[in-house]
């Protein structure tokens, strides 16, 4: 691990330093930074210290996601809100990867897909309804291009409905799970990440003149170059990893002791730590009117992970996994994803937001944590 440090600091630009440094003068949130070393020399010299090493891993990602946030919106700058929108969300959701091939590697497929199905509804609904909220403080009426939100929102329901299939035909059929189910979830993941590539293909594309900004709001203070900005996103995401290799590995001891469920720490905790640079992002773009970036990251984020990463996951695990892991999620989880797909096309559906819009999908999150922090421990596996 200390190898992996040691070669992405080496391995950024003395400019990108230089950048780092002066920022952190200028933020004084950036001076949190130093429990990123301290994380990860605490993880090797106390391992069984769970609880300290999950308090200080969210503490440490805080930063690290601020830095991501201000790297990000430079790279927008000069790539436009969708091309910058997608690359957030891919390099963000490097973090929610690591997370499920650690699990996926040690057979704990129910927090595999606790964290899949909350990164999903966290996404669609404390991601872009916090940035509705944060937005609409600032400004009256914030628009953005309802294109490229419906767009999203359309891979995203598309997606949702593969999920739904093999639970529910397992449930309406009585088909037998196994073999049928594995078979049936292997198909689709190929599927989905066709269907994902041909999305790309279109709004990056073909079709690109359909997704551009309706507005590019402020322009980000002191914009940094474009090789920096790039640097820095890659370096930082992978310190985002590592941080979060930590976390995930304490979280399970950690949240017994401080009275937290399972199905809320898979669904809640995992997914707001997993997502915090994204949501960094969003919130910040929002707040300087260009919710289309804000937008594109939260829904982007969201389809991608439904899209791409949980097929993937599929297919990692017929090679590291113990055994194939299927698509087929608990009722109350495919509800939750079902619900959150359909609250994220109305909000988008206008192209234009206010602070109460952001309020109400921050409500309809509220319900579902609560009741997943209630749950009895046994519940919804």
């Amino acid at each position: 691990m200390r190898n992996l440090e040691e070669t992405s600091t080496g391995a950024l630009p003395r400019s990108a330093v230089g950048t780092i440094l002066t920022e952190a003068r200028r933020t004084p949130l950036f001076v949190l930074i130093v429990f990123v070393p301290v994380v990860i020399l605490l993880e090797q010299i106390s391992p069984e210290a769970h609880t300290w090493l999950f308090l200080l891993s969210i503490v440490a990602i805080v930063p690290l996601a601020a830095m991501l946030s201000r790297a990000t919106e430079s790279v927008a700058a000069k790539t436009g809100d969708a091309v910058g929108g997608l690359l957030n969300a891919t390099l963000g959701n490097l973090t929610e990867l690591v997370i499920s091939l650690a699990a996926l590697q040690a057979g704990q497929y129910l927090l595999v897909k606790a964290s899949i199905a909350g990164a999903i509804v966290t996404n669609t609904l404390f991601m872009l309804g916090g940035a509705f909220l944060v937005g609409g403080l600032k400004h009256h009426l914030q628009e953005f291009n309802r294109v490229n939100a419906r767009f999203q929102a359309s891979l995203l329901f598309l997606a949702t409905i593969a999920i739904l299939v093999p639970s529910l035909v397992s449930e309406a059929d009585q088909t037998p799970t196994g073999a049928f189910s594995q078979q049936l979830s292997l198909g689709l993941a190929v599927l989905l990440i066709a269907v994902y590539a041909l999305g790309m293909l279109f709004s990056l594309r073909t079709h690109r003149e359909l997704f551009a900004s309706v507005a590019h709001g402020e322009d980000a203070e002191t914009s940094w170059p474009l090789s920096v900005g790039v640097a820095v996103l890659i370096v930082v995401t992978l310190l985002v990893a590592m941080v979060s290799e930590i976390f995930v590995g304490s979280v399970q001891v950690a949240a017994q002791h401080l009275g937290m469920t399972p199905a809320f720490v898979g669904f809640i905790v995992v997914a707001l730590v997993g997502g915090a640079a994204e949501m960094t992002s969003a919130f910040s773009a929002a707040r300087a009117n260009r919710l289309d970036l804000s937008v594109g990251i939260a829904l982007g984020s969201a389809a991608q992970i439904a899209l791409f990463v949980a097929p993937v996951l599929v297919l990692l695990s017929y090679f590291i996994g113990p055994e194939p892991m299927s698509l087929q999620f608990w009722p109350g989880a495919v509800a939750m994803m079902l619900i959150a797909t359909m609250a994220a096309t109305l909000l988008s559906n206008g192209g234009h937001a206010a602070w109460y819009a952001g309020v109400m999908a921050l409500a309809v999150y509220a319900i579902f944590g609560f009741t997943l922090f209630i749950l009895p421990p046994g519940a919804g596996q």
